[in-house]
C-alpha cells in the first residue's frame, strides 16, 4: 500500500465518515421504517383447501409495506405501511379460538361456526362465549364435497358404516358440519374406520384404495376434486331426502346447494350443502385499521386481482359482503359499509 500524505488520511478520513453517517442515516431509516409497519396474520385452513390460496390473495392485496410506491388511480392500493400474511391452521374452530384470544389478527371461518363460537353454543357449548370477535366480510358460499370411490358402494351416508371414511382434522368446521350430518342420519364415526386427515393426504389415500371415503369443503370449482376426477374412478355423494331437509330446519346456516352437471368429469348434479365463509377479526383491533382493510378490500382493482388470483375470488363480492352474518360488525367494517353504502 503506498505511504499516504497526510491530505491523502484527511480526504479518506472525510469519505469514511460520510460512508458512515451514510450508514448510520439508513440504519435509522430502516428502523424508522419497521417502526411503522403493521403486521397482520390472516388465519386460513390447510394447503390444499380454498381459504389459504385466497387468504394469500387478499394478503397481497392489502398489503402496502413502507416504502412502497404512490398509489396510483385505479391501482391496487393497500393499506399503508401494513404487512399482511396468510397463515396455515386447522380451520374455522381454531381461527375463531385465535382471534378471540389476540393470537391472531384476524381468520376465515365458517358461518355457523363464527354464530357458535360468539353465542357459545354447538361444538363451543359449555365454554365462554367469545365476545371479542367481529365481522368484517361475509367472502364466498363454501361447498360440501363427499367423494367416494365408485366401488366402494357407498350411495347414501347410512353405506359409510364399517367403511374407511376421512371427516377432516379436529379444529376445522368442516368436522363439526359432519358430524351434524351423521346425527341427522342416526349413525356416527364410530360406526366406520374414521380418518382425521386434511384433504389433501385424504385424496392421496382414495386414490390408493386406502379410503373409501372422504369429506372436503372449499370454493366452487374444487381444484382437488377436479383433479382427482379427471384420472380416477370417483363420484361425489348425494346429501338429499327427509334428512336433509331436517338438518337444514335444525341448522340456519346450512343450505342446499345444486352442483351443475360435468362441473366434473364424469360426475353428473350433485345436490349438497353450502355455508357462508367469514373473515372476522377481534373488536379490540383499532376502528381506522379495519376501516382501511375493509376499503381495501373492496377496491375494483382489488377484486380484479381476486378473480384472477383464485377461481372462489370471483364470488368475492360487494353485494354479498353482509349475507350471513350474526354477529356484530366490527365498528370499523361498519363505518366502512356505511361509506360504501352497503349499509343503511
Amino acid at each position: 500500500m503506498p505511504h499516504l500524505t497526510r491530505p491523502h488520511l484527511t480526504l479518506l478520513a472525510m469519505v469514511q465518515a460520510v460512508v458512515l453517517a451514510g450508514n448510520m442515516a439508513f440504519a435509522a431509516g430502516t428502523a424508522a421504517a419497521q417502526d411503522k409497519m403493521i403486521f397482520f396474520q390472516i388465519a386460513t385452513g390447510g394447503v390444499d383447501g380454498t381459504y389459504y390460496p385466497l387468504g394469500t390473495a387478499i394478503a397481497n392485496a392489502i398489503s402496502r409495506p413502507p416504502g412502497s410506491p404512490e398509489c396510483a388511480e385505479g391501482s391496487i392500493c393497500g393499506v399503508e405501511n401494513l404487512v399482511a400474511a396468510a397463515q396455515s391452521s386447522s380451520g374455522s374452530v381454531d381461527n375463531v379460538a385465535a382471534v378471540d384470544s389476540g393470537r391472531m389478527s384476524s381468520g376465515f371461518a365458517q358461518a355457523d361456526i363464527v354464530y357458535a363460537a360468539y353465542f357459545g353454543t354447538g361444538p363451543f357449548d359449555g365454554q365462554p362465549p367469545m365476545k371479542n370477535i367481529r365481522a368484517l366480510a361475509h367472502l364466498y358460499p363454501e361447498v360440501l364435497h363427499v367423494l367416494v370411490r365408485r366401488d366402494a358402494g357407498i350411495e347414501t351416508i347410512n353405506d359409510m358404516v364399517g367403511k374407511r371414511v376421512s371427516i377432516d382434522e379436529p379444529g376445522s368446521g368442516l368436522l363439526v358440519m359432519v358430524r351434524d350430518i351423521f346425527e341427522a342420519y342416526g349413525i356416527d364415526e364410530n360406526q366406520m374406520i374414521a380418518s382425521y386427515l386434511k384433504p389433501g393426504p385424504a385424496v392421496d389415500m382414495l386414490v390408493r384404495d386406502e379410503l373409501d371415503a372422504l369429506f372436503q369443503i372449499s370454493g366452487m370449482p374444487s381444484e382437488l376434486v377436479e383433479v382427482t376426477a379427471e384420472d380416477n374412478d370417483v363420484d361425489l355423494l348425494t346429501l338429499d331426502g327427509p334428512k336433509v331437509n331436517a338438518l337444514l330446519d335444525k341448522h340456519r346456516f346450512l343450505s342446499r346447494y345444486i352442483i351443475p352437471a360435468d362441473t366434473y368429469e364424469s360426475v353428473g348434479e350433485v345436490t349438497t350443502l353450502s355455508v357462508g365463509s367469514q373473515w372476522i377479526v377481534p373488536e379490540s383491533m383499532p376502528e381506522q385499521l379495519v376501516y382501511d382493510i375493509c376499503r381495501a378490500l373492496w377496491n375494483e382493482a382489488t377484486l380484479e386481482a381476486l378473480a384472477t388470483a383464485h377461481p372462489q375470488g370471483r364470488n368475492v363480492k360487494p353485494d354479498s359482503a353482509l349475507d350471513g352474518i350474526a354477529i356484530p360488525l366490527h365498528s370499523g367494517a361498519e363505518r366502512c359499509y356505511r361509506d360504501l353504502g352497503i349499509l343503511h
